[in-house]
């Protein structure tokens, strides 16, 4: 399913009925990454996975010279509009950054929204924690090089990174094929991810229900982004996963679909 947006394709589905859902996944992904949550939540809820810029069904709107996340959070007020209502609004790893730039441009109808170790990882600088914020820029630096330089695999970096070492050879080898096919995408992701820079005060204004979640083994850095977003959203409440960590939407749909329902289920009344 999709639609053209600047005669671009969109791509989401849609299952169920009930207060709307918009779930965006995370980089090397798209809406089949949601697919075991939405079968535990579609009975309740209207829900709508879409895939970011150039994954999924979804074509890229970015350049080299052009990275700006306002060109994913576009696409997803899209998504949003086509719902024909206000929604809940879940982000998971890069998505959770894209979610939240959806939120602060306040162009989109929104209940609530839900954050799955959402990597706004500039939140890190600003906050002070200079030798996480380092890592995550080492890291990102030394991974484009390389993929720049003809590494094959080179996405094997960033997933080992958030997840542990061995990781990405622990992946399906569909998953793991698919992760090097959109890693042109992932690309852009990282120079739009760092732009994602609105100031720390910015958050203080935003009046709707937040739902942080993090795993409880997930990398020190996507950890302490959710203690920052906790502490200055107004009306977050911060959660942990226990023995989860980056992969937690795959690998703990029933949690993560239960913490889903009864976020959504407090915002609605």
């Amino acid at each position: 399913m999709g639609f053209l947006l600047d005669g671009r394709n969109v791509d989401y589905v849609e299952a169920g009925a009930g207060p709307s859902l918009v779930l965006v996944p995370g980089s090397f992904s798209n809406t089949a990454a949601w697919r075991p949550i939405t079968d535990l939540l579609k009975d309740r809820f209207h829900v709508v996975p879409t895939s970011l810029l150039g994954c999924g069904g979804t074509d890229e709107r970015r350049s080299a010279d052009d990275t700006s996340i306002d060109h994913e959070a576009e696409m997803v007020e899209a998504v949003i509009a086509r719902t024909g209502g206000a929604v809940h609004l879940i982000g998971h790893s890069f998505g959770g950054a894209v979610v939240l730039a959806v939120a602060l441009r306040g162009r989109a109808r929104l209940k609530s929204l839900t954050l799955f170790d959402g990597n706004a990882c500039d939140l890190l600088r600003q906050n002070g924690d200079r030798d996480l914020y380092a890592a995550v820029r080492a890291m990102s630096a030394a991974y484009i090089a390389a993929y720049h330089a003809g590494e094959p695999d080179a996405a094997r970096r960033v997933i080992d990174f958030w997840t542990g070492d061995g990781s990405f050879d622990g992946l399906p080898p569909k998953v793991r094929a698919y992760a090097v096919k959109t890693t042109p995408a992932n690309i852009l992701d990282w120079p739009a991810m760092y732009g994602f820079n609105r100031p720390i005060a910015d958050y203080a204004a935003f009046d709707l229900p937040v739902l942080v979640v993090r795993g409880a083994n997930s990398h020190a850095a996507t950890r302490r982004v959710a203690e920052i977003l906790a502490r200055i959203l107004p009306r977050a409440r911060l959660v942990d996963v226990a023995n989860a960590s980056h992969l937690m939407i795959g690998t703990h749909p029933r949690e993560i679909a239960a913490l889903i329902a009864e976020h959504v289920a407090a915002a609605e009344t």
